[in-house]
């Protein structure tokens, strides 16, 4: 209830509090005729915008960064989980993902779903947040959100974003390590056809150039052909070809062919991605799969004549016997193919395509022509120069102080097909240089007594085959006439 001394005090408040106004209304007309009399127009208009931005309502925007831009992985996706772990987590997250491999120096720690991490450049205050949902039927979906506030929009995708890749891209240079992928290394529940993934592992084969037991001519060339393609990016986009390059490594069994393809990754810092067509469904299931690699990656299609039948381009007979089938339901030689050198191989940049075979003679020539298999390597039995490649590695002998066996062993070598694989593995059986390279050659020579019993074996089925096959001839000769 008001009192009378309520009421008496009203008209003084009344009046103070329009005094009150008209003086604050005055002097804030005064300012304003100053300020356009005194105020160039930009600085005025300046200094407005900061006084309304200061006033807007706080509000906030969430940016959703997906795994994958529709078939192709998505390279901000991949950033922030190399950048990510880098930033201090905060006391109150209650779950990470912990990890150690056996070449990084101290346990790593990585969100976990649902949880947060916050960051802060250039005075912005930016949220991370890890979502994962899980689907059994078509895969778990996996994404980033990043929240922070509306007016820092443009900064956060001008300037934080290409620091993320930038810094990503600084972490994985320092870490240098390469990654080896297969598509069997994913869960169970990533192994729909609708979304192909591939599970990864470091590749910690230490194999270089040094160690393979190759002739120093065809190292040199190897090597001069994946210098010159690295940097010809310019060169590529000029001429109007995709940057990628294809090789072939043929060879009997043991020669060395997977030693290589570390070795060329180990030299390139590329990331290698192991693809069994064995497991490969159809053509959209290999379109998936290999959409999903990564630029600067070597992907290796092993034993290409013996992994899957791929159904040759002519081949009418099926097509007469099943009209019907469509081709879509299988994997066909069309199908790898347009991948390797049709429209979709320009999907992706600087990209290595290895294919190997123990029988280059049983491929598609489709197979083989440049464009494709760019560069044919074949991978011998082992010879001299591959033997003191062993012979510096295995037992330190080098040509300056040879050793008394060195050349016998050089001789047998060059009348014995030995594969490199036999000739580390009995290098490997004893420490002692002696009883090592005694055990070589008495091997050697049992190898090479085995070849030439092999070969008289041969030839006398042949001439046990020859006069049977003339008679034969002749009978059919008299009864022609």
């Amino acid at each position: 209830m008001f009192s009378l001394n309520n009421l008496k005090e009203m008209p003084t408040t009344a009046s103070s509090l329009f005094s009150a106004y008209a003086s604050v209304a005055g002097s804030m007309m005064l300012v304003r005729s100053m300020a356009n009399d005194l105020l160039p127009p930009p600085l005025r208009s300046y200094i407005s915008s900061k006084l309304s931005y200061l006033f807007t309502p706080l509000s906030s925007i969430t940016l959703v960064i997906e795994e994958y831009s529709g078939a192709a992985c998505n390279l901000v996706y991949q950033a922030a989980e190399v950048y990510l772990p880098t930033i201090n987590i905060s006391p109150s997250t209650k779950s990470l993902r912990v990890r150690k491999t056996n070449r990084q120096r101290s346990i790593s720690c990585a969100m976990d779903k649902n949880q947060q991490v916050a960051d802060t450049f250039e005075n912005v205050n930016l949220t991370w947040q890890y979502t994962v949902t899980e689907n059994k039927k078509h895969g778990n979906t996996c994404q980033f959100e990043l929240s922070f506030h509306s007016k820092h929009r443009d900064k956060v995708i001008g300037s934080y974003l290409p620091y993320v890749l930038a810094r990503a891209d600084a972490i994985k240079e320092e870490e240098r390590v390469v990654k080896l992928y297969s598509s069997h290394l994913c869960s169970e529940y990533d192994r729909s056809y609708s979304k192909r993934k591939w599970g990864s592992v470091n590749l910690e084969h230490p194999s270089t150039f040094d160690t393979v037991a190759m002739e120093p001519e065809m190292k040199k060339m190897i090597v001069e052909d994946l210098d010159r393609f690295v940097r010809r990016k310019e060169f590529y986009k000029k001429v109007g070809k995709a940057w990628k390059r294809g090789y072939l490594l043929y060879g009997p069994p043991g020669t060395g062919k997977s030693s290589l393809i570390a070795a060329m990754a180990n030299y390139l810092r590329f990331d290698v991605y192991d693809l069994e067509l064995s497991g490969v469904q159809n053509n959209s299931d290999l379109r998936k799969l290999l959409l999903s690699t990564t630029n600067r990656s070597i992907l290796v299609i092993e034993d290409i004549d013996c992994t899957v039948d791929l159904q040759n381009r002519d081949n009418s007979e099926d097509k007469s016997q099943d009209p019907t089938r469509s081709t879509s339901s299988k994997l066909t030689l069309s199908g790898l193919l347009n991948f390797i050198d049709g429209l979709w191989s320009s999907c992706g940049d600087e990209r290595i395509i290895v294919f190997t075979t123990n029988h280059k003679d049983r491929l598609d020539p489709a197979l083989l022509r440049p464009g494709r298999m760019d560069v044919h390597i074949h991978m011998s039995y082992c010879t001299p120069s591959g033997f003191k490649v062993f012979a510096s590695n295995y037992l330190d002998i080098h040509e300056d102080n040879p050793h008394s066996l060195c050349g016998e062993v050089e001789e047998l070598i060059k009348s014995t097909e030995v594969t490199p694989a036999e000739v580390a593995e009995e290098l490997m059986k004893s420490d002692d240089v002696d009883v090592a390279l005694g055990g070589l050659v008495n091997f050697l020579k049992r190898k090479r007594i085995e070849s030439e019993k092999r070969k008289e074996e041969e030839e006398e089925a042949r001439k046990a085959k020859r006069p049977k096959t003339d008679h034969n001839a002749s009978d059919e000769g008299e009864a022609v006439e």
